[in-house]
């Protein structure tokens, strides 16, 4: 068995212990002074290479609008290029065609587009009762026209079949 004296010292040993604080250790040293950083040349300019800016916030709409090679961000017919348009309907009101159109990709949305609307590389010349005419504006550099007319039309040939 053991003497009291034992268990009191052992009992007195681990209150101690408990009791004491264990060190803390030392901050890491401070970063290095952006005085010490080299800076770049000055002919240097940041060029994104078609990335997006790591700072803008991710849930707003950004309007972008490339008639190059058709890329656009916005929504809108405004934002809708020529060729990726698809005539949905024509209806005739007050006298006037009126055409229900949609963009690419089996896009759910649909537009009305009447003589004179704007679109992402074109304007809307007139609607007949089975097409809709563009003037598109050719991005070619190489090409002698600037515009060329694009008729579109209501049924395509696979679809009348």
């Amino acid at each position: 068995m053991k003497s009291p004296a034992i268990v009191f010292a052992l009992i007195l040993g681990s209150a101690v212990l408990a009791g004491a604080q264990v060190p803390v250790p030392a901050p890491p040293p401070p970063a290095t002074p952006a005085a010490d950083l080299p800076s770049p040349p000055a002919e240097y300019t940041y060029s994104p290479g078609g990335r997006r800016d790591p700072f803008m916030t991710l849930t707003r709409t950004v309007t972008t609008v490339t008639t190059g090679d058709r890329t656009s961000a916005g929504k809108g017919l405004e934002f809708i290029a020529v060729d990726d348009l698809s005539v949905k309907g024509i209806v005739l009101s007050n006298g006037t065609y009126v055409a229900m159109v949609a963009g690419p990709g089996g896009n759910k949305q649909t537009y009305t587009a009447k003589a004179g609307s704007r679109l992402l590389d074109g304007m809307v010349q007139s609607i007949t009762a089975d097409a809709v005419v563009i003037l598109q504006q050719v991005s070619d550099p190489l090409s002698l026209q600037k515009q060329r007319q694009v008729r579109k039309p209501l049924r395509t040939q696979e679809e009348g079949k």
